[in-house]
């Protein structure tokens, strides 16, 4: 097994939500993918909203899909 030293800001520290100081990859692979995934969710939101898409009520999105799937066949 190889060791590497990562140094990082008081600030992604809290961000990520680390809590100790060693890790193994996996774990900080799955916190900063985590971290990804979430930030990918606020600019779809932002999007949405911007676009008009956030007040759509579900069966106007289910309604939208089923539109999409059928030009597609």
């Amino acid at each position: 097994m190889k060791t590497i030293s990562v140094q990082i800001s008081e600030v992604e520290y809290d961000t990520y939500g680390l809590s100790k100081d060693r890790f193994y990859f996996s774990e900080i692979a799955g916190l900063i993918e985590r971290q990804m995934a979430k930030q990918a969710m606020r600019r779809c939101v932002t999007i949405a909203e911007q676009n008009g898409l956030s007040t759509m009520a579900m069966g106007e999105i289910n309604a939208e899909i089923k539109e999409v799937r059928q030009c597609k066949k």
